[in-house]
């Protein structure tokens, strides 16, 4: 029944407001109920949803979520429309779309509004993206997931869905836009003004949706911090977050150049690799059949060459069960960084589904190392049922560690994936379409070798008669070139004029620093209720995991604030939903319902066989042997594969082979007082440099511990 669907995106600055236009119409013989479930990004405020029925506009309120299903279902019982809109209990990052009471030849429009912060990318970029694809996501046995809340998804290879997608754009910033980019096709970017600080632009035709849609959007000199104050809504009470003026505070702090470059020697780091059967799908949609699984051995080679001597490691693999390097992290040393390569060459994508939960509880139950920070990185397609459970758990263990995430192809579930970063103070990646794993893993590298960002406090300085209600978590971790969010309400009266003053202080590798920003208190213009919502939605879902924390124990009280802050908000919340009714002329819609699921796209080539989601146990001498399938080895992977731990190499045929040259020409040239190791290194460096300077990103660190090797061998 689901024909098309119409999406806007009206970007300004960092900040996104989506409105999504369903329509519906009935072609059968029977009046229909159609459900539709779909992904949104994890953090979106869902903040507006409405039905058109012929001329009929019927704006959807938000109620509490068993009172909304209450008020649906009767009003289908009874003949009317009634249409329902609620988040899953598992994931925030999935909704369910009920349209009730569609009578034969009937068509239904559906307008769904949401607003989202973008994300700050590697090379400053802000990342949009409309989740298109929604796999199946894998519920653990005894997770709970088969109670009201779990939702059942009908899912159709890209090619077969039978509905359309059209996407157009407008961008606007005090900035000037350099460019737009996307994996999917676009039509040229159209400047709006001279200044080109405005833009639109639009998805050409066609899409088939096997793809997210996502954005890549890049402004002149962009990220600097600043604070932007919105009025309250006129019709609310004053002293309520509605009713006062939010302030949205933007920070990008600058650290010291001197202590950046300094990289840290030590650190306990775990890497958790998702084994499971999907990770067997290709990378992207091109011809080339890297897979996922594929592309993740070869980024562990590079994270293990690049990791510092001195430090600590271990490898986690999970599916439905785990497997474990070593019984415990180790020193980092030649003999224990060939250990774990060998293994991680026979890696394959053969452990079933996705059960991320045992393999981090049994992470988290490992005593720490004293002075060797732990800092954890998973890589998974995110196809996990459970996300909220897994979230907890992280943010349980925060203090312990620093967790990077890495979400690998589409559909990987945002919920999942900025989940475990934010609760686990590190940064959060996604690997889409044509892009490449190791850069952005080597960066997510960088960040964890960096000193932490220790004491971080956030004080403001607010005219006489004005008081502050900081909605935001406090800020527990600070990146180079990273922006951090808060949220606050101001409360009290203020002249026109008036200004405010924010500071962050904090300690940088036993550094002291501070950044302050002065800002006007006069509320902007034209500005809606965006930041009210997004402070909203950021206050619902931090109360929301106190209360999963705490387990429900506290008499319901948190799950009340909840509800009244969703309704008082209009964001949805896990505890509420949007319901709307048609009273209509009061025609009762006759006959039998007959239900039906709206399909979502699924990426064709994760289709994974039933026999693949089990676990494989053929002993591992039995296993087909990975490598002898493989197409051969990149020449930067082949190079790197040849370096020692220490950061040197080795001069035999071997690097002379993967330097495109003979035995002899590498060694004849050597100078007699240079010993063979040091020529080794040298000729490696030169070659990464004069040959690879486009994949710098990639080998930089690894090429920084050779330079330190040399230096050593100088004395």
């Amino acid at each position: 029944p689901l024909k098309s669907v119409e999406v806007e995106l009206d970007v300004r600055d960092h900040v996104a407001t989506v409105v999504s236009t369903l329509n519906y119409e009935n072609k059968e013989d029977k009046p229909l109920e159609a459900v539709f479930v779909f992904p949104l990004p994890g953090d979106a405020a869902v903040c507006h949803f409405s039905a058109k029925i012929g001329q009929t506009q019927i704006v959807a309120e938000v109620k509490e979520k068993q009172e909304a299903r209450q008020k649906y279902d009767d009003a289908l019982s009874s003949g009317q429309q009634a249409f329902l809109l609620e988040e899953s209990e598992q994931s925030p990052d999935i909704f369910s779309l009920s349209v009730g009471s569609l009578p034969p030849g009937e068509s239904a429009s559906i307008r769904l509004e949401y607003v989202t912060e973008l994300a700050v990318q590697a090379d400053d970029g802000l990342r949009f993206c409309l989740p298109a694809v929604l796999n199946p996501r894998y519920q653990p046995q005894g997770s709970g997931g088969s109670g009201g809340g779990s939702v059942q998804v009908t899912s159709v290879p890209a090619s077969l869905v039978p509905y359309s997608l059209s996407f157009s754009a407008r961008v606007s910033s005090p900035h000037p836009i350099s460019k737009v980019e996307s994996h999917c096709s676009l039509d040229p970017l159209q400047y709006l003004n001279t200044e080109q600080t405005q833009a639109t632009v639009k998805l050409a035709a066609g899409h088939k949706f096997d793809r997210d849609v996502e954005l890549l959007i890049y402004y002149k000199d962009a990220h600097q911090p600043t604070a932007v104050v919105e009025a309250g809504q006129a019709s609310a009470k004053p002293g309520t977050l509605m009713g006062d003026p939010v302030v949205m505070l933007s920070l990008y702090p600058e650290f010291c150049q001197a202590v950046m470059s300094s990289v840290s020697s030590c650190g306990e780091f775990v890497f958790l690799l998702d084994r499971s059967g999907s990770m067997d799908c290709a990378t992207n949609n091109s011809k080339q059949q890297e897979t996922r699984i594929g592309s993740a051995r070869d980024t562990l080679l590079l994270l293990l060459k690049s990791l510092p001597m001195g430090c600590y490691f271990n490898i986690y693999s999970f599916g439905s069960s785990y497997e474990h390097i070593f019984s415990k992290s180790v020193e980092y040393s030649q003999k224990t960084m060939e250990e774990a390569l060998k293994k991680v060459e026979q890696m394959g994508a053969d452990l079933g589904g996705t059960e991320i939960l045992k393999p981090l509880k049994h992470i988290y139950s490992q005593s720490c190392i004293p002075s060797q920070p732990r800092q954890l990185f998973v890589f998974t397609d995110g196809e996990v049922g459970n996300t909220k459970e897994v979230i907890n758990l992280v943010k349980k263990n925060s203090g312990s560690h620093r967790c990077f995430s890495f979400g690998i192809g589409e559909g990987a579930s945002s919920a999942l994936i900025n989940g475990l970063a934010k609760e686990g103070g590190g940064h959060a990646q996604f690997i889409t379409g044509t892009d490449r794993m190791q850069p952005k893993v080597m960066q997510s590298l960088r960040f964890a070798l960096q000193p932490a960002v220790e004491d971080i406090s956030v004080t403001w300085d607010l005219p006489k008669g004005v008081s502050i209600t900081v909605l935001s978590p406090p800020i527990t971790t600070i990146f180079q070139g990273q922006r951090s969010l808060v949220y606050a309400q101001l409360t009290g009266q203020s002249s026109e004029a008036a200004e405010g003053c924010v500071m962050v202080k904090y300690s940088l590798a036993g550094h002291p620093s501070q950044n302050q920003l002065h800002f006007s208190l006069k509320p902007a213009e034209n500005s809606g209720l965006t930041v009210h919502r997004l402070a909203a939605r950021t206050l619902i879902r931090s109360l929301e995991m106190g209360e999963r924390e705490d387990g429900g124990e506290q008499d319901g009280g948190v799950k009340k604030k909840v509800v009244e802050l969703s309704v008082q908000s209009g964001v949805s919340s896990s505890f509420t939903a949007f319901i709307a009714v048609n009273k209509g002329d009061g025609e009762v819609i006759q006959g039998p319902l007959v239900c039906r699921n709206v399909p979502t796209p699924m990426l064709k080539t994760c289709v994974v066989p039933q026999c693949l989601v089990m676990r494989c146990d053929a002993p591992r001498s039995m296993r087909k042997t990975i490598s002898a399938t493989q197409p051969p080895r990149d020449p930067l992977l082949q190079l790197v594969s040849l370096q020692k731990a220490s950061g040197c190499w080795v001069l035999d045929p071997a690097l002379a082979a993967a330097l495109g040259k003979t035995s002899e020409e590498v060694e004849n040239t050597k100078p007699s007082a240079v010993n063979q190791e040091v020529w080794a290194t040298i000729l490696a460096l030169i070659w990464l440099h004069g040959f690879k300077m486009d994949a710098q990103e990639e080998w930089e660190l690894l090429a920084m511990k050779a330079v330190s090797w040399l230096r050593a061998q100088n004395g």
